[in-house]
């Protein structure tokens, strides 16, 4: 029995479907968008964790079901920044769970009487 020769056509299918299938991002079929989301927002928890001078741990405290590894990347990469910079970080204050804010103190202001209403006693 002879060997019979594939057709020219299906070596074009073969081709065609090859680059169709290598352009998957066109057909949304790359990653979802809400995880680069998430992993940014995390790596800006732990940007803002080390600008606020807190410990790595009291950020993974404060932020519970975050990624951790991102938290971490995001906490190193403004620590070398800050130390690049010779930048200082600010303390950040946050009242313990529970506790009640302090009211501000009220303040009483009086109106002056308009100067017609005062002529005229």
């Amino acid at each position: 029995m002879p060997f019979k020769r594939p057709s020219l056509s299906r070596h074009w299918l073969l081709l065609a479907v090859a680059v169709l299938l290598s352009a998957c991002d066109l057909l949304g079929l790359g990653p979802d968008p809400r995880i680069a989301q998430r992993e940014a927002d995390a790596k800006a928890i732990g940007a803002a964790c080390r600008n606020g001078l807190r410990g790595i741990e009291d950020c993974y405290a404060l932020n519970k079901g975050v990624n951790k590894a991102a938290i971490y990347a995001g906490w190193l990469e403004m620590d070398a920044y800050m130390r690049e910079n010779k930048l200082e970080g600010q303390r950040a204050e946050i009242a313990p769970p529970g506790a009640a804010p302090a009211a501000p103190a009220e303040e009483v202001v009086e109106e002056a009487e308009p100067k017609a209403k005062a002529a005229a006693r």
